[in-house]
């Protein structure tokens, strides 16, 4: 019965990913393809359509990466279980990631190894983090506790990350402004806002800061 199946979102900007992905998750007898989506915004409209327990998003889509994805969904489907494919080894992207509401993080080029075992764990209620990830947790938590500290969440807006992710993409003013149907001067309005909350002066120190915070890849 297909009931029993946990039917799956699969959000890659690659169409071959996806592919190989869903060749690999659709020869399970538990789990089940239903949806796929091209970049964060899809996966989020994918997710509000409705029967879909969990959602697996590339950190690097256009438009909207899937950590931006993973925050949307966390927040207007609390019930959809959330898994992040990454190409990449980085103690960031895993931290705004756990941040963000995923319950796992799995790299790429093992995905045909731990995929199985991350949806399944995920579906049960358990974290998954792969070798590296559970090192980085460990050194980081012992690291706060040493400084006495909370790492603060996000300070900016999603609006103003949106606005950091274009202008680092190498969006002028006046096509972020398109993209988001805003005005030229919202936009200048948010950058001047973002400068200052981050106490950066120009988009060289923007573009690292989307980097580190996982807005864009390097």
């Amino acid at each position: 019965m297909n009931t029993s199946k946990t039917r799956i979102l699969l959000a890659d900007d690659h169409a071959l990913v996806r592919r190989g992905l869903r060749l690999i998750l659709d020869a399970e007898p538990d789990l089940v393809v239903v949806a796929e989506a091209s970049d964060g915004a899809e996966a989020v409209e994918a997710v509000a359509s409705g029967g879909i327990d969990l959602a697996v998003l590339d950190v690097a889509m256009p438009r909207m990466t899937g950590i931006q994805a993973a925050r949307e969904i966390s927040r207007r489907a609390p019930e959809v279980r959330i898994l992040i494919l990454s190409m990449y080894d980085n103690e960031q992207y895993f931290f705004e990631s756990l941040k963000a509401g995923a319950s796992g993080y799995v790299l790429k080029s093992v995905a045909d190894q731990d995929l199985l075992e991350a949806c399944r764990a995920a579906m049960r209620g358990e974290p998954f983090l792969y070798p590296g990830a559970v090192t980085a947790l460990i050194r980081d938590y012992l690291q706060r506790e040493a400084r006495g500290e909370r790492v603060p969440d996000s300070i900016l807006t999603p609006r103003e990350e949106e606005i950091v992710k274009l202008i680092a993409e190498g969006n002028s003013a006046k096509e972020i402004a398109e993209t988001l149907v805003i005005s030229v001067k919202t936009v200048d309005r948010h950058r001047a806002n973002i400068l200052q909350k981050l106490g950066m002066r120009d988009r060289l120190e923007l573009t690292r800061y989307a980097i580190r915070a996982g807005l864009i890849e390097p």
